[in-house]
Order: structure tokens, then C-alpha cells, then sequence
């Protein structure tokens, strides 16, 4: 059951960050105490999951910005290759309601407290988030009309063939599984990038590709709540917000979901020290 995640970006298609996880499956066996049957675990192995880094150059025609359309038709013909029924985007996919009770954004974004806010629509916070706003929107918007969804439900995802776009926020993943955000992209040094990764696969075993750059780790860190939907994991995600709907014409709220730290004993998967994220 693999998930796609895309920390998104509309400046240039260099600045996406595109990778498929999935669960490697591996075969456990538990010991039998003399005359019972098999003994069932504690608690569910933690098998590794798979991160699969996807380079997504400028089609030959676009080398510009990104165009939400053709984006779109990439991420929708790799998901059907690939049999993927999740995918989770980094950035908005609605504006505020005019009765959420708040007044500059989404109660999704209010719980999170997020740097950028998305008001009534065409209205958001700072001014200089406007472009990517609506880029996202498009974005899930054209990936609707081939066939996908919102989450609209505190539930998982249904049946497999049921295709789910999920909206993800990896400064808030991070602080969920108790690590430190990253730095932003133009302050991070490869040090930070290879501390957080190498934390993270402390907490979750990890396998990638190739080393993943800032979008990369980005995108892996969004998607793991992907993987807890898919897995109808109650415990390893959080959903935060309110179900997407249409008011006057456009799509309002939504939920983010956000990957919560796997069930654990003390040392068995936890990092011994996080103080390099304080």
C-alpha cells in the first residue's frame, strides 16, 4: 500500500520533492512457550518503510514554472502505474469559511498555528503566499477532475481503488514526532539535513534511494501519515481540522494530517538523544 507525498512547488519543477514510501513486509517469527501455541507479540513489528526518491524534471516543452495541470497528469499517471490510492500535498487545498469563527484562516491552520495563512478567498497571510495558495488549489483541483478526492471524513481512506488527496505540513510533522522543524530551505546546511534524516530513521526505520535534499526529506516526513491511512492505523495518525466543502463557489477547509511517533519500548526504535534539535 504505497502513498505518494509531494512537498510542492511552483517556481521551478527542480523545487518539487516527489517520493513513493511503502512498507517493506518482513517475516517475523515469535517464540512458543513448550506445549502452546504460538505466542503473539507486544506489540506490531516496526518494519522498515521504503522511500523511493522520484527526480521530476521540466518536461521538454515547459522548462518554466510549474504548471498545475501538467503536474497534475504526472503525479495521476505515476499513481496509476504505480496502483497509489494517497497522496499527500504539501500546501493548501481550500481557502477559510466565512462561518469558521476566525478571521485571517482555516481552523485546520489555527490548531497548527501556521506560518502562512489562507482567509476568504484571494485573501491570505503574508500577501506574498498568494501565488503558491492558488497554485496548491489548482493543484488539487486538477487532480480532482481525473478522478481524485478530498479527505472529507475523520476516518481513513475506503476501499483501495478510492483515490484520497490528503494534505500534509511537514514543519508540523516534525514537531509531532518530537523532533525540532527543519530550517528553511535557504538557511539549512547539509549537516542539518543529515541530522534530521538520521534522527528521523531512529525513530522510524528508513531506507531511500539516494540521500534526500531538503523538498525530499520534506516530502518523506508529510507522507508518513499517508501510510497510517492507508494501514487503517488509528494510533499513527492525527487529523486536524475541518472537512473540506464548497461554499459560494469554492472549497473551503479541510483537514491536515499529521504522522504521530510509532507505539514503542523504551530503546527499542527511540532515538537515545534528541538535543541536537533544540
Amino acid at each position: 500500500m504505497a502513498v505518494l507525498s509531494v512537498d510542492l512547488a511552483f517556481r521551478k519543477w527542480s523545487y518539487l520533492g516527489v517520493v513513493v514510501l511503502d512498507r517493506v513486509r518482513e517475516t517475523h517469527s515469535f517464540p512458543c512457550r513448550p506445549g502452546a501455541g504460538l505466542a503473539l507479540p507486544t506489540q506490531p513489528p516496526n518494519d522498515p518503510i521504503a522511500c523511493e526518491i522520484i527526480p521530476f524534471a521540466a518536461p521538454v516543452d515547459e522548462p518554466g514554472p510549474v504548471d498545475a495541470d501538467i503536474l497534475a497528469g504526472r503525479l495521476n499517471h505515476l499513481c496509476t502505474v504505480r496502483g497509489i490510492s494517497t497522496i499527500m500535498l504539501d500546501g493548501p487545498q481550500a481557502w477559510k469559511s466565512s462561518s469558521n469563527g476566525l478571521e485571517h484562516s482555516r481552523e485546520s491552520e489555527r490548531q497548527l498555528n501556521t506560518a502562512a495563512k489562507t482567509g476568504l478567498p484571494g485573501i491570505v497571510k503574508p500577501v506574498t503566499y498568494r501565488a503558491f495558495a492558488e497554485f496548491c488549489l489548482d493543484v488539487y483541483d486538477a487532480l480532482c477532475r481525473r478522478g481524485w478526492r478530498r479527505l472529507d471524513t475523520l476516518a481513513q481512506p475506503g476501499s483501495p481503488p478510492e483515490r484520497v488527496l490528503v494534505e500534509s505540513y511537514p514543519h508540523a510533522a516534525w514537531k509531532s514526532l518530537g523532533f525540532k522543524p527543519l530550517p528553511s530551505k535557504r538557511r539549512a546546511r547539509v549537516s542539518d539535513l543529515a541530522a534530521a534524516y538520521g534522527a528521523l530513521n531512529c525513530l522510524i526505520p528508513i531506507t531511500t534511494n539516494r540521500p534526500p535534499n531538503h523538498d525530499q526529506l520534506q516530502a518523506i516526513v508529510g507522507g508518513l501519515a499517508g501510510l497510517a491511512l492507508e494501514e487503517r492505523n488509528t494510533a499513527g495518525a492525527r487529523i486536524v481540522g475541518k472537512p473540506p466543502r464548497r461554499e459560494d463557489g469554492h472549497w473551503r477547509e479541510g483537514f491536515i494530517v499529521l504522522p504521530v511517533p510509532p507505539l514503542s519500548t523504551p530503546g527499542a526504535g527511540w532515538p537515545k538523544s534528541t538535543r541536537w534539535l533544540d
